[in-house]
């Protein structure tokens, strides 16, 4: 008798998913990427936050000189209040008119490709550019509005405000228009049968349905609202005054203007730990890391 070899379909599936299962070199670039351009210059910032160095020979260790000057600075006060309320208005505006233009954008409408597409094109300059073009449309000379808005407190803000949404919308509309586009039709169809309007759809369906991916868009609007800075830098350079002085542009005063990048470095430690703590409250308070789905009766 000759013998044959036996290959099951036990094997053949072993083998199928050691073929299909990703080998550890794939990922092997974006470990690298990520650890060279995020954990290694976190992890230098946070070693000169111990130090005294004005950019030239060695970093000086200080112990916790910077972070006692960082928690007793009058300025962090009031550059944290200014971000806190940065944060909180840009986030209100930005999440209303991107969740409100991404369901438009996720329907029938005619020519809603084309807006859509035009809506996008903010999100592709950027924010250097952005910020230079309104400063000029800004100018109480030659540009539109023939008043100092950026002279004010309030208009300064305000200016900020509307100019990073007007960057960063289009972006979050993109978010919400994918969100928008997986609630199942047969929601909406049952809703109608029993006599819901387009109103009650929207606060009834589309909203609760919409909850992980506003959840998605709030944690990313939050956390670009803490590093703003080349808005400021180019609006107002903290003006006027210190009125629009957030913590990054602190930081910049600190580490390009004093040359004391020891303190600058403890001011951005500080930045990463509040941003990354506002993001992990975010997620816990909503439920979004338990990843229940949404689709209630599918």
């Amino acid at each position: 008798m000759s013998s044959t070899p036996v290959t099951g379909k036990g094997s053949a599936r072993q083998g199928g998913a050691r073929a299909g299962r990703p080998h550890a070199a794939w990922v092997l670039p974006g470990v690298l990427f990520f650890t060279f351009f995020a954990v290694a210059p976190m992890a230098l910032a946070v070693y000169l936050s111990f130090t005294k160095w004005n950019g030239l020979g060695d970093p000086q260790p200080v112990g916790l000189d910077n972070w006692r000057r960082l928690l007793s600075d009058d300025r962090l006060i009031q550059s944290l209040t200014i971000t806190v309320l940065l944060t909180v208005v840009s986030w209100a505006f930005q999440t209303v008119v991107s969740l409100l233009l991404g369901v438009w954008a996720a329907g029938r409408q005619r020519n809603r490709a084309i807006l859509s597409a035009i809506f996008f094109v903010p999100f592709l300059l950027s924010s250097t550019a952005i910020a230079l073009l309104f400063y000029a449309l800004l100018d109480p000379n030659f540009g539109i509005i023939r008043q100092d808005t950026l002279g004010s407190t309030k208009g300064a803000f305000l200016a900020i405000v509307f100019v990073g949404g007007w960057q960063f919308i289009p972006f979050h509309t993109l978010i919400y228009q994918g969100g928008a586009r997986q609630i199942p039709e047969v929601l909406y169809q049952a809703a109608a049968i029993d006599g819901a309007g387009r109103y009650r759809q929207f606060f009834s369906i589309t909203l609760p349905q919409l909850r992980n991916t506003a959840t998605t868009s709030s944690v990313l609007m939050i956390v670009g609202s803490l590093t703003y800075f080349e808005t400021v830098l180019i609006l107002t350079q903290g003006g006027p005054g210190t009125d629009t002085a957030i913590l990054p542009y602190l930081m910049y005063e600190a580490g390009f203007k004093s040359y004391d990048f020891g303190y600058a470095s403890a001011i951005a430690t500080f930045l990463v730990v509040a941003a990354t703590a506002l993001s992990l409250l975010l997620v816990r308070l909503t439920g979004f890391g338990s990843m229940r789905s949404t689709r209630e009766g599918m």
